[in-house]
């Protein structure tokens, strides 16, 4: 009962009113409703201007869902939070729109390690290696420009073979939004690597257990 109001006044503790950058990432764990059954714990982790790294609130439900991130946020602003310079996220289809109707001045990065996910997922084994060296080219270029020319490139290289890929990368507006940020911490804004260190010591304190018989025990 004491671990519960620590719950509360947790989740309802004031935020700072501006954080440089807030990662958005989700990791699942079980949990029984009448079955078991993994559910998503949505997480966001803010950074404060000067750079002290705290979870800001996390919101459970069956899967991810944009209408929790939704509901999130605006839990993030009633408690204090106007204005966050980045947001980082792992690519959920529309969470984009969802952070912008809530921070509309944000800028958004995309998860560069979510999106070579993908892409592998979307082309055949022997081409993996092949098309995820090149993709590497485009993102650890020294700046925009040149991964610009890179991306071009990548995407006239595999654009007869695997057009979804191209379309796919060619559309994302959000992909190399971390270029308009010091090189010195590029390489911890175009991934969403700080939450999911937070999330693999989620996983290693739950994973005593199988499943929790209630979403309030997985709280505890």
């Amino acid at each position: 009962d004491q671990v519960i109001v620590n719950i509360d006044k947790f989740k309802s503790r004031p935020l700072d009113k501006q954080y440089s950058v807030i990662y958005l990432d989700a990791t699942c764990i079980p949990i029984r409703r009448d079955i078991v059954a993994k559910e998503a714990i949505h997480i966001a982790v803010g950074v404060k201007m000067d750079g002290y790294k705290e979870i800001l609130g996390y919101s459970i439900a069956p899967t991810e869902s944009c209408v929790i991130w939704d509901k999130l946020l605006k839990d993030l602003q009633s408690r204090g939070l106007e204005q966050v310079l980045l947001f980082v996220t792992d690519g959920l289809t529309g969470v984009e729109n969802t952070i912008l109707n809530n921070f509309p001045k944000a800028d958004i990065q995309r998860c560069i390690v979510h999106v070579a996910i993908n892409i592998s997922f979307k082309v055949r084994v022997k081409d993996r290696s092949d098309i995820l060296g090149d993709f590497k080219e485009v993102y650890t270029a020294p700046n925009k420009n040149e991964a610009i020319v890179k991306l071009n490139a990548f995407c006239a290289k595999w654009e007869s073979i695997y057009p979804k890929v191209t379309t796919s990368l060619n559309q994302n507006e959000y992909l190399l939004t971390f270029y308009n940020y010091p090189e010195q911490i590029r390489s911890s804004i175009y991934t969403t690597n700080l939450i999911e260190g937070i999330n693999k010591q989620i996983k290693r304190k739950t994973k005593r257990k199988e499943q929790f018989p209630s979403e309030g025990s997985l709280e505890k």
